[in-house]
């Protein structure tokens, strides 16, 4: 029975010592760049070669700081405030003009998408409503070869109400038009889209309400995605132990899937092929929060962040944008 028992603690590390590691070698080296930070998110490679990344302070427990986001500078190698107070940013990525694509949160934040333009700092609001009420927290984005950004907006932190009738995913379109495309995930995180655009990934990541009989939900989905940015045929990709669940995630040229999981006893990116069976995996001492691929000369790295810290490490692979 001891031995039984042994076996069945070490077995995945003996699952991760076998598997034929597709993404990282014996050269990927695993880099702290940044560990100022509160509770650092949304990592995005700029078309000034920085990294950007969002800092949620949260009011409760920093004082009612206002939130950050970060800016990396590769040359350098220093980090510094790009904006502070922030709107409570937490996702970002950037569009085809090179312009900053920010969600900001709840917890006396913009509660809306926002898009900075680099070269001057100004800032213009894309969306701020939805059927004349604010969005509840938006948290995370993915935009398409067409500019179309796709967001989810769930609801973590903050005193504000929810006005909104779900907690949803939306697309915003070059026109302004916004379109609730996914209403029933019971709280929609980080989100991907596959190298051909006809699947887009949303990771739940959801604790559950023990005293209200909720339980936890904690998977992520897939769903077909057509040419005018619909999604059909949605079905649970992957499923995760109550106990943790996954946030941000990005996805390379080949399909696979790059995976924030928030396993306090085993953090790290977990990385899975597009028929969800675990290819690699990228361990780290701080649960991880989002995940990104360089570009241009950093094309081959990853940008992390994890507690308050920005990391990177070198792999084979790269990403589709």
């Amino acid at each position: 029975m001891t031995k039984l028992i042994l076996f069945i603690l070490l077995l995945p590390s003996i699952i991760f010592s076998q598997l034929n590691l597709k993404v990282t070698n014996k050269n990927s080296k695993l880099i702290k760049l940044f560990d100022g930070g509160f509770f650092t998110e949304g990592p995005a490679y700029g078309p000034d070669g920085n990294v950007y990344f969002s800092d949620l302070t949260f009011t409760s427990e920093t004082n009612m700081q206002a939130g950050i986001i970060w800016k990396y500078d590769s040359q350098s190698g220093k980090t510094s405030v790009y904006r502070s107070p922030s709107g409570m940013a937490n996702g970002i990525d950037f569009d085809k003009s090179g312009s900053m694509i920010v969600c900001e949160g709840a917890d006396f934040g913009g509660r809306k998408i926002t898009s900075t333009d680099l070269s001057t700092g100004i800032a213009k609001i894309l969306t701020a409503l939805y059927n004349g009420v604010p969005y509840n927290s938006p948290n995370d984005l993915v935009i398409d070869s067409q500019n179309r950004i796709y967001f989810t907006d769930p609801r973590y932190s903050g005193y504000e109400n929810i006005e909104q009738s779900c907690l949803g995913v939306y697309r915003l379109d070059p026109d302004g038009k916004v379109t609730l495309l996914i209403a029933d995930i019971p709280m929609p995180n980080g989100i991907a889209i596959s190298p051909k655009e006809d699947k887009i990934y949303i990771g739940c990541n959801f604790e559950g309400n023990y005293e209200m009989d909720i339980k936890p939900a904690t998977a992520i989905y897939i769903y077909d995605l057509d040419i005018n940015g619909k999604v059909s045929n949605g079905k649970i990709f992957l499923n995760y132990p109550d106990e943790y669940g996954p946030d941000g995630m990005t996805i390379d040229k080949e399909g696979n899937i790059y995976v924030a999981l928030r396993d306090e006893s085993d953090p790290g990116i977990y990385i899975y092929d597009s028929d969800a069976e675990l290819i690699d995996k990228i361990p780290l001492t701080e649960v991880p929060s989002n995940v990104t691929f360089g570009k241009g000369k950093d094309k081959n790295y990853l940008f992390i962040t994890a507690g308050g810290s920005l990391y990177k490490i070198n792999v084979l692979a790269e990403g589709i944008n």
